[in-house]
Order: structure tokens, then C-alpha cells, then sequence
């Protein structure tokens, strides 16, 4: 699997749909229980939140964020970098990478189309007041700039062009060189902040659940220690971090040092800026007043996300302790909550009610009211939009990765691996953390981050406890580097999406995602020394790590 994984030889899912076949074959399962790892508690959990996420991205409400926070922080060069980060990290906290970064790249497109138009119009000008000379020199010389502007900023995606050809930056005059790296800057920010913001929350992206779903399977007595409340109390602060210093770092590398000029300390706007900056005001205005459908969703999305941080934050009592189970841990976790809130968007309209029937036909239009005594009312998700956008290949892949973990932990693979790796024992903790996150963060350039996932933590796991570590603290460190795919366009979907658009060159993206990369396991290493050695007693053999695998 973890060669098919690598290769691709056939889709993902199906490689994950592989223990069904091989384990009975083999006689490592019985076909009901590896069947059974397919649709676990951690899967609802994805399922559920990738409803909301289908909800939010189905009214547009995603777009009215993003465009309203570009606005408030301003078009300066490193500002918009900022702003574009910001908006995105946030964004992949709750929808997928991939969605985010396919919604966020086109409106970075059309402030590259204003910036460069007002290069343009400025060199013009500028040819202009050279003095006289002849009408016709005049006009290569403008062909000239437009076509290099037209080069600079027109994404490469015609079918049966060369790849190699397609998405190579052009290559430009060396007066043009600034703007080139600052449209490099611009669209790279964008996939890093895209990886950087799904490691915060729970349902952010794969590899955080596989983690959670494994823990519980491998270590049953685990119980809460890993909750949407924990994982965020944890990692939000290391996304921080990480996207404070993407931000210096592309700065510095596509940019420069000359801080003042980018921040704009005390620099009036220019024209470049201000067109900029209208066309984001542009795209805003298009989207309309907010309508009810956005105000329900976003409600609902807050209520959701109070309701996952409540229910058991760990350091006072919560509102599950109102549910308990006959061993005390609660019948209702993260997936009940996100569900009955997905439920709820599909009885809720998209139109605000009319209460008052007697007065419908004086206020309501005549569409809304045979669309009403037709009984076709659009509700807030409908099963068709869930059924075209959700990626259901990923909730088989989560499974394939359940059935395999489950199959290396009854076969005894998982201690066997385990044991191999006890010279280690001999290396301080934070070294091994430091070499794990390494080795994940450049074996995941080349595979699925949830593929890299269920290969590498079962092994962990079991190595832990032969070495008598605490499980969480090779786990969590490690699992955060494997979304750290930086470096290549295969690596991950945001990085191939902001490749194809030609601005920049493979080698552009192996530069900076190789510094990202040492940032990344640097500032996870910090995080898991400092306040997740507080938050999780990792100085400490827990209790719940004392399992016997079955032979």
C-alpha cells in the first residue's frame, strides 16, 4: 500500500480499499472487522465538517471574509502579503486547503492584472517624455512593454503545452525583475498559508484526524486527550508562529530588507496601489448585501465552534458532563456536534421565513411564492451540492488508513517495527522529535499527507512505548510536519494549483519551501518543549500507553 500510495498506480481510495481484499486472504482479520475501521468516529467527524465547509463555500460566504479583510488591512506590498495570509490561514482552519487556495488564487490574479496594468501605463508615460522621436519606435517600444507585462501576469494553462515550458516565468527585463518576485511573493504566501492554517484546528486537514482516530485505536484508554479543545489550545499558537515568519521569510527572499518601503511607513498610496486596491472593492461590492443564507450559515458556524470548544475544554466542566456514559467519559463527542449542526442545514431555508402568510403575497415576489406553493425552497445544503463537492475518495482514504493501522497492531507489526528503532533510546527526546519531523516533512513532498499519516503513526506509536516515551510526544510533533509540504508542486493540491498559473519555477518553490521547512520543524519542536509539555504531561509515562497487542 504505502508503494501504491507513493506511485499512484491506481487512485488513492482504491489503494485504501485494499486490507478488505488482503487481510482474510492473509488470515491477519476477519472481513467484518476490517469493514468496520471504514467508518469510524474520526470519519464522521471529517464527513460532518466538510458539510459546513460545502455550506460556507456554497453561499459565498468564504469570499465576503476573505474580500472584506484585504480591504481593512491595506495594499502595501507586504500588507497585502499580510492580508492575503491572514484570510487564508483562517479560511483553511474550517474548509479544505484546496478550496481556499482555488478561491483565493483568482482574486490574487486580478490585483496582479491592476499592478501590472499600472507598470504599463507608467512606462508609457514614461517613453512619452524621453523627447522626440519617431511614432514608430514609439509604438515597439509600448508592444514591448505589454507583451512583457502580458507574459508576467497570463497563467499557462492551455492543454498540450509543454509543462516545463508552461510554467516558467518568462523571462523579463531586469527593470521588471522587482515585480516579478513580488508576484512570486504574492501567490506563494498563499499555498503556505493554505498548509500552515489547516494544522490549528481538529478537522483542518487529514493527518490531524487520522492522529486522533489512531491514538483512540491503538490506545483505547486515551479517551479525550486529543479533542477539537486541546489540538487547538496547542497548535493555534505554533500557526502563529509559522505564519509570522513565512510572512518575514518571503519577504526578505522575493522582496528585500527595505522594511519601510514595503510596510509603507509614512508613504503616501500610489496610483498602482489604489487600483489595487478598487478592484478588490470591486469584487466586494459584486457580491451584494449580506444575504439571510449567509447570516444563517455564519450563525450556525459560530455556534459550532462554541459548542467544540465548550464541551470539554479540559480545565473547567463542560456541557458533554450533562451527557455521561456508564464509564463516565460522555456519550456526545466532536462528531455529534458537528452533525447536528450540518443537520440543521438542511431544514433551515435559504430565504428568511414569512411568519405572517395573510401578508405574503403584499411582500414576498411573485417568484418567491410559487416557488413556495411549489414546495422547491432552497434549504441552507442540499444533498445534491454535498453529494458533487464533498471529496469522498478522502473519507475512503481515512478508512484504508484505520484498517492498516488495525492490521499492523494485530499482526504485531507495529511492535515488531517498534523494536527495530530501540537503538533511538539512547538519543535525547527532543533530538528524536527533531530527526522524526525531518524525515516525515520530506517523505510527505512526494505523497498524500494522509497516506504519510497512517504509514508513519502506528510506527511511532509503538516505538514509543517500547522506549518508554510518552506517545504524544513523537506523534503530535510529527503529524504537524507532514502538512510542512513546501518545497514541490506535487507535494500538496494549494501548491500545484498556485504552480499552474506560471509564475513561478520549480526552483523558486524548492528555495523557499526549504527554508519553510526548517521553520516549520524548528517552531514545532519549540511548541512541543514549551507549553506541550505543560498542556499534554509529557514528562510523564501515561497510563493509558500501557497496552498489550494482540499476537
Amino acid at each position: 500500500m504505502a508503494v501504491y500510495w507513493c506511485t499512484e498506480v491506481i487512485p488513492l481510495a482504491v489503494t485504501a480499499l485494499l486490507p478488505i481484499l488482503l487481510f482474510p486472504i492473509f488470515g491477519i482479520m476477519p472481513s467484518k472487522q476490517v469493514c468496520m475501521q471504514y467508518l469510524k468516529d474520526t470519519n464522521i467527524l471529517f464527513l460532518g465538517g466538510l458539510m459546513v465547509a460545502t455550506a460556507i463555500e456554497h453561499w459565498n460566504l468564504h469570499k465576503r471574509i476573505a474580500l472584506r479583510t484585504l480591504l481593512l488591512l491595506g495594499v502595501k506590498p507586504a500588507l497585502l502579503m499580510l492580508g492575503f495570509m491572514t484570510v487564508t490561514a483562517f479560511l483553511s482552519m474550517w474548509i479544505s486547503n484546496t478550496a481556499t487556495t482555488a478561491m483565493m488564487v483568482p482574486i490574487i490574479q486580478a490585483v496582479l492584472n491592476q499592478l501590472s496594468y499600472s507598470e504599463v501605463q507608467a512606462e508609457r508615460a514614461d517613453l512619452e517624455d524621453e523627447g522626440p522621436t519617431n511614432n514608430l519606435e514609439l509604438d515597439t517600444k509600448s508592444s514591448k512593454i505589454e507583451q512583457d507585462s502580458s507574459d508576467l501576469i497570463s497563467p499557462s494553462l492551455e492543454e498540450g503545452n509543454d509543462p516545463d515550458q508552461s510554467r516558467n516565468v518568462p523571462a523579463v527585463s531586469e527593470g521588471r525583475t522587482e515585480q516579478m518576485n513580488m508576484f512570486k511573493a504574492l501567490t506563494l504566501c498563499v499555498c503556505y498559508a493554505a498548509s500552515i492554517g489547516g494544522t490549528s484546528t481538529l478537522t483542518g486537514t487529514g493527518p490531524n484526524l487520522v492522529l486522533k482516530g489512531q491514538l483512540i485505536q491503538i490506545f483505547p484508554g486515551s479517551g479525550e486527550v486529543i479533542n477539537f479543545a486541546s489540538w487547538f489550545g496547542f497548535s493555534f499558537p505554533n500557526m502563529l508562529i509559522m505564519l509570522f515568519l513565512c510572512w518575514i521569510w518571503l519577504q526578505v527572499f522575493f522582496l528585500g530588507l527595505n522594511f519601510r518601503k514595503l510596510w509603507g511607513w509614512r508613504l503616501p498610496t500610489s496610483p498602482r496601489e489604489q487600483r489595487a486596491r478598487n478592484i478588490i472593492l470591486r469584487e466586494y461590492n459584486n457580491l451584494g448585501p449580506v444575504s439571510f443564507a449567509e447570516k444563517a450559515v455564519l450563525t450556525l458556524f459560530i455556534v459550532l465552534v462554541l459548542l467544540w470548544f465548550t464541551r470539554n475544554p479540559g480545565f473547567v466542566w463542560g456541557w458533554g458532563t450533562l451527557f455521561p456514559s456508564g464509564s463516565g467519559k460522555g456519550y456526545v463527542n466532536d462528531s455529534t456536534v458537528v452533525i447536528s449542526i450540518a443537520i440543521l442545514m438542511f431544514i433551515i431555508p435559504s430565504k428568511k421565513p414569512n411568519f405572517t402568510p395573510w401578508n405574503r403575497m403584499q411582500q414576498g415576489s411573485k417568484e418567491d411564492v410559487s416557488a413556495e406553493q411549489g414546495g422547491t425552497i432552497k434549504k441552507l445544503l442540499s444533498w445534491d451540492i454535498v453529494h458533487h463537492k464533498l471529496p469522498w475518495s478522502v473519507v475512503i482514504l481515512l478508512g484504508g488508513g484505520f484498517a492498516l493501522a488495525k492490521g499492523c497492531e494485530v499482526s504485531g507489526l507495529s511492535r515488531w517495527l517498534g523494536n527495530q528503532l530501540l537503538p533511538l533510546k539512547s538519543i535525547p527526546q527532543w533530538a528524536i522529535v527533531i530527526i522524526l519531523c525531518m524525515v516525515v516533512a520530506t517523505f510527505t513532498e512526494c505523497t498524500s499527507n494522509v497516506a504519510t499519516a497512517t504509514l508513519f503513526l502506528p510506527i511511532l506509536a509503538s516505538m514509543a512505548t517500547t522506549i518508554r516515551m510518552n506517545p504524544l510526544y513523537l506523534m503530535l510533533p510529527t503529524t504537524l510536519s507532514i502538512s510542512f509540504a513546501f518545497m514541490l508542486p506535487v507535494a500538496t493540491p494549494p501548491n500545484a494549483i498556485v504552480f499552474s498559473y506560471g509564475h513561478l519555477r520549480v526552483l523558486d518553490m524548492v528555495k523557499a519551501g526549504f527554508m519553510m521547512n526548517i521553520i516549520g520543524v524548528a517552531s514545532v519542536t519549540v511548541a512541543i518543549n514549551t507549553w506541550g509539555r505543560a498542556m499534554f504531561d509529557l514528562d510523564t509515562y501515561p497510563d493509558w500507553a500501557n497496552v498489550t497487542h494482540s499476537e
